[in-house]
């Protein structure tokens, strides 16, 4: 007998009705991610003891975003990427939340998780946003436009409706340091492709409007058109940087619990102590 199914929508508000969706082992659903057996685990189809000192932290999670490995090169840039969001200091809410739940003796992964539920569309969501932005301008640029003809129609969109461009704008920098060294590996590294070239021709357009506000191209535009250049999905763009902020905040985190007395009133203007600068060594440049 055949198995008809109610296309009513259930009401607002009212659990799933389970029957309407198969059971995994009926599904036979399979994943493409990672295969466990035996004395085997298999990323992307990968050993993974084979991958474990020979793929950096970031070429692997470049392999289980995309499924493939990554070129040295677009491995060296998405190191850079992620390293590039690692921390800003204490004033993002993320990193306030992270420490306010700290200080209440609430467990590391509890302080994290709180951080990472900070994330929004005004804190870590704008990469996203930002290849979508890049994407209008080069659709414009594919049907015979110029980018700085491109750029000025994506600028005047958001000017007239009263909006920052995503990807520009910085409540502290007016160069973004992180920005543009991104930017400079992308081109010494030859991985520049048009959402590179997108992002210069409206940060250059931006640059050029008379007795404006600086408006910079900050460090989530930057991400936004390497990885879009690399080839990842807009889907994938607030995830990046996800990943890049979560050591950052474990170490708040910690440093809340094994450094400051419990239960205290947070003010992140008081914790801007500035740490001594330091250099590189020669070995590592």
């Amino acid at each position: 007998m055949a198995n008809h199914r109610s296309t009513t929508p259930p009401r607002r508000g009212s659990p799933p009705d389970r029957r309407s969706h198969p059971r995994t082992e009926d599904a036979g659903w399979r994943t493409a991610v990672t295969r466990i057996a035996p004395n085997e685990i298999l990323i992307r189809g990968y050993a993974v003891d084979e991958l474990m000192g020979r793929l950096s932290f970031a070429e692997a999670v470049y392999l289980i975003l995309r499924g493939e490995l990554p070129t040295p090169t677009m491995g060296k840039l998405f190191g850079a990427v992620l390293v590039s969001s690692i921390d800003h200091g204490v004033t993002p809410p993320s990193t306030l939340a992270t420490r306010h739940v700290a200080t209440t003796g609430a467990r590391l992964s509890a302080a994290v998780a709180a951080g990472v539920l900070g994330f929004g569309s005004f804190h870590g969501g704008d990469i996203e946003t930002c290849m979508r932005f890049l994407e209008e301008g080069l659709a414009r640029v594919r049907n015979g436009e110029s980018f700085a003809d491109a750029a000025d129609a994506l600028l005047q969109s958001c000017l007239d409706g009263g909006r920052t461009p995503p990807g520009f704008g910085h409540r502290i920098h007016t160069q973004d340091p992180r920005a543009s060294r991104l930017l400079q590996m992308a081109h010494e590294l030859e991985l520049d492709g048009e959402h590179v070239q997108m992002v210069r021709a409206i940060d250059r357009r931006l640059a050029a409007r008379p007795n404006a506000r600086p408006i910079p191209l900050n460090i989530d535009g930057a991400i936004a058109a390497v990885c879009a250049d690399m080839g990842f999905e807009p889907e994938l763009g607030n995830a990046v940087f996800m990943i890049a902020r979560i050591p950052g905040l474990v170490a708040h985190a910690n440093e809340e619990r094994s450094r400051q007395h419990p239960m205290r009133q947070i003010d992140p203007e008081a914790g801007r102590r500035r740490s001594p600068p330091r250099r590189l060594p020669e070995t590592r440049k």
